[in-house]
């Protein structure tokens, strides 16, 4: 309690500073640009609350300002040097733009559904755009049934989709995963921006179990976000997330993203499954994500 209370006293006078800079209604939401001092941060407006979806410091935009996108990178200790990604849910399009900095080389595919986001990344977050760097305005869901028909392949898979609420529910099921994972190279590996709070915690955890196997959750104590990171053959070696967050820290460290720090965050689910075993599937017909979450 006394934390939260710190908290609220901190983010107070930046609360009544926050200027709305643009404001629109799209097919699916209300959407808020607002700027605070150096701070420039994208919502959604619903019914019931503000969701922030990403932010930028303007002055330093290269520096991420969410916890959850800095655990994303714990990735990286997966994989090497990744040629294909698919982001599903661009936000403000930093994950995009940090990956394609970090591999200019790779190809970056951002899969939003609102077309109104993509605008809005483009004019006020610096959306970077190139021949291998694009956009597309479709379900996540529907791009992947594609993608799989025409046997496209991706090293890298973020799922950071939200309606506002939570994970959209036809993203969070057994069938969907499934279609994930026939588009995931051998050595590939799946990131989902997820929660460790409410009891969808364990029905997700059951149902990413189901269709890869144990996986690795990235959680700090700074919030209540996890990545889930999924889909890779076998657990790297101590030895070689050594290696790797040596050769990565210099590399992030321009983004605020300790690398040292991620590798001693990762819970190998292998042995230490935290969820009861009877732990219902989520499916199809059957994922009630935005119910469970308040849960």
């Amino acid at each position: 309690m006394l934390r939260v209370l710190i908290w609220l006293v901190l983010i107070m006078p930046f609360i009544a500073q926050s200027k709305v800079i643009h404001k629109e209604r799209s097919l699916y939401r209300n959407i808020l640009v607002e700027k605070n001092a150096d701070l420039l941060c994208l919502k959604f407006n619903e019914k019931t609350r503000k969701s922030t979806q990403s932010c930028m410091y303007q002055s330093d935009p290269k520096k991420l300002v969410f916890n959850y996108t800095k655990m994303t990178f714990a990735s990286l200790l997966f994989i090497d040097n990744p040629k294909n990604v698919l982001i599903i849910g661009l936000g403000g399009g930093t994950l995009s733009n940090t990956i394609h900095e970090l591999y200019p080389n790779a190809h970056i595919e951002n899969v939003e559904i609102d077309p109104a986001v993509i605008k809005v990344a483009r004019d006020y977050f610096d959306f970077v755009e190139t021949d291998s760097v694009t956009s597309k305005v479709q379900d996540g869901r529907i791009f992947i049934k594609r993608a799989a028909l025409k046997k496209q392949k991706y090293d890298w898979i973020i799922l950071d989709a939200f309606n506002g609420d939570y994970i959209p529910e036809h993203l969070l099921t057994k069938e969907f995963f499934a279609e994930v994972k026939s588009v995931l190279t051998n050595n590939g590996v799946v990131a989902a921006n997820t929660f460790s709070s409410s009891k969808l915690y364990q029905h997700e955890s059951a149902t990413y179990f189901d269709v890869f196997g144990d996986f690795v959750n990235v959680v700090t104590d700074k919030d209540s976000n996890r990545i889930i990171l999924a889909g890779f053959h076998a657990m790297p070696t101590e030895q070689q997330i050594a290696e790797r967050v040596k050769r990565l820290t210099p590399k992030l460290a321009p983004y605020d993203v300790d690398m040292q720090l991620l590798s001693e965050h990762l819970f190998y689910t292998k042995g230490n499954q935290d969820w009861p075993k009877d732990t219902k599937v989520l499916t199809d017909q059957y994922s009630p994500a935005n119910l469970l979450n308040y849960q």
